[in-house]
């Protein structure tokens, strides 16, 4: 006649479980900085497409002060909606330019020189564009 075997003891099944709830918790911990991640790049994909409107070729001479979107735009577009107009109105950066960087070609070299213009949009997400000048070919 066979004997069966016992069933898990008590320890075994804790021990299990200890180990399940570790594996859990870490994957919980995982996807929770998954998701913020995830949440700080849709929320800076939204700004920059935002700060598109700031980049028009007005933007150099406000170095240093406060704009709107309607401020660089209302020279260019003609907003007849008022909501519209009111939403570009609300959409306000800080505008820094720092010194332009030029690029001379080497005495030797031939080449274009070029100016390089840094964009500093400042707010939630602060962005920094580039606007490069050819000067000369």
């Amino acid at each position: 006649m066979k004997t069966l075997r016992p069933a898990f003891t008590l320890i075994e099944i804790l021990i299990s479980v200890m180990i399940l709830s570790g594996a859990i918790i870490y994957v919980l911990k995982v996807h929770s900085q998954n998701h913020e991640q995830i949440a700080y790049i849709v929320e800076r994909n939204k700004h920059a497409l935002e700060d598109s409107l700031f980049l028009t070729d007005k933007v150099i001479q406000y170095h240093k002060s406060e704009k709107s979107a309607y401020d660089l735009l209302q020279d260019d577009l003609k907003v007849n909606d008022f909501k519209s107009r009111k939403i570009l109105k609300e959409m306000k950066r800080k505008i820094f330019i720092p010194q332009p960087i030029n690029l001379l070609p080497e005495e030797e070299a031939e080449g274009p020189a070029a100016i390089i213009r840094e964009i500093k949009i400042k707010g939630v997400y602060s962005s920094a564009y580039f606007r490069f000048e050819l000067q000369s070919l």
